[in-house]
């Protein structure tokens, strides 16, 4: 199977009841049903800031675990569900959810064409590895690349309630696939934190919102290219007391990404053009409009079966127009220092798969600037240093 695949193998899970038509027998649903699980565990150490917890002292407030099950009891209707637990030093609350539910309905296949619809908690098709960004196995690194896959606003780009048209299409030069979903996002109170600078008395409210993916697959898997757009689109609800007004936030993303899988060696790289505006929250959060810009360059060799290393340089800029910061510091009176508007973060790390089933990882950060740290960890900006060092360790188990 493609690393295409397995992506796609892995980010479908859901949940839901549907009868549909079809020759396959009940008896044979039953052997359809499979089950999968995994627990992860990390240390994190920072030289100065904080992130996943009090790092700068050692941290091991970075857990995740999950359990999925799926079931085909027809040829056409797929069906999943998977809960996950997360804790994530003060980045989010500790909690079980639900993480992502789907039934998944054929409408036509033959052996070139497979086209169908995916109804539920749909996961947004958002670059390579959104989809599959908690499962450790299925990542390149322990942390993914933050200026394209942000932990500190995870929830806002998982996934949406609501569906998926999916097309896919094999040529005789290659796999052709096409996701579009439409649905409500998630709105929680990290995203309040980065939109609008602290834990409001209102409630941001996720409104209809689209993610579109193509994607394209040459020679099962040595070359992967995809291109992924969205408008994603939440409203505020004032609460009492409130100094914001009903106001709306929209973020257009658009993320190029390639990849060469060889024998030992994968080269990655993906280019994120972000464009955000809001308005109408009142005189306190003036109405504004900024685009920001983020790409890394990942190369991970396999020195054996077993074994990988991996280097990535990541850049991210919150705003293509004020690369240096310089702007925004003015502009925020030196409550915001220069370097909290962008960061470039240069990786090395290192994968063992103990066993099929058990996985280590070793990974070292240098980071210069510190865009995508959050607020609710280091909450006076002016404290922190823009140059710092990262240091993680991972424990992985799956079954």
């Amino acid at each position: 199977m493609t690393r295409f695949g397995d992506l796609m193998k892995a980010g479908f899970t859901g949940f839901s009841l549907i009868f549909f038509y079809s020759q396959q027998s009940l008896a044979d649903w039953k052997d359809t049903f499979q089950y999968h699980g995994f627990i992860s565990q990390n240390f994190v150490l920072t030289s100065e800031n904080s992130f996943y917890g009090d790092s700068e002292h050692g941290s091991f407030d970075f857990t995740e675990a999950g359990f999925n099950v799926s079931l085909r009891p027809l040829s056409r209707l797929g069906l999943a569900a998977q809960v996950l637990y997360r804790r994530a030093g003060e980045l989010e609350d500790e909690e079980v959810r639900l993480d992502y539910g789907l039934l998944d309905l054929t409408a036509w296949e033959s052996p070139d064409v497979r086209i169908g619809l995916r109804l539920g908690r749909v996961k947004n098709p958002y670059g390579f590895y959104n989809e599959t960004r908690d499962i450790a196995f299925t990542r390149p690194s322990i942390f993914l690349p933050q200026g394209i896959y942000p932990d500190r606003t995870r929830n806002l780009a998982l996934s949406s309630d609501g569906g998926q048209l999916y097309g896919e299409y094999v040529s005789p030069i290659g796999e052709f696939s096409l996701r579009g979903n439409i649905g409500v996002p998630t709105a929680d109170t990290s995203l309040e934190r980065v939109v609008l600078a602290g834990n409001q008395p209102g409630e941001m409210e996720g409104k209809l919102s689209y993610v579109g993916q193509l994607a394209y697959d040459y020679s099962g898997g040595l070359i992967h290219l995809a291109f992924t757009a969205a408008s994603v689109h939440h409203g505020y609800s004032p609460g009492l007391r409130d100094s914001l007004k009903e106001g709306n936030t929209w973020l257009e993303p658009y993320v190029a990404s390639a990849q060469y899988s060889g024998e030992r060696l994968t080269l990655t790289t993906e280019y994120l053009l972000r464009n955000f505006r809001s308005d109408h929250f009142g005189s306190s959060l003036p109405d504004r409009a900024i685009t920001g810009e983020s790409y890394y360059f990942q190369a991970g060799y396999r020195l054996t079966d077993n074994i990988e290393v991996m280097a990535r340089y990541e850049v991210f800029y919150q705003d293509i127009n004020d690369r240096s910061g310089k702007k925004w510091e003015r502009r925020t009176r030196g409550l915001r220092p220069s370097f909290t508007n962008f960061a470039k973060d240069w990786t090395v790390g290192l994968r063992w798969d103990i066993t099929p089933n058990w996985m280590a990882r070793a990974e070292y950060h240098r980071v210069h600037g510190t865009g995508w740290l959050a607020e609710t960890e280091n909450p006076d900006p002016r404290k922190l240093d823009p140059d710092w060092d990262l240091f993680a360790l991972e424990l992985s188990f799956r079954f």
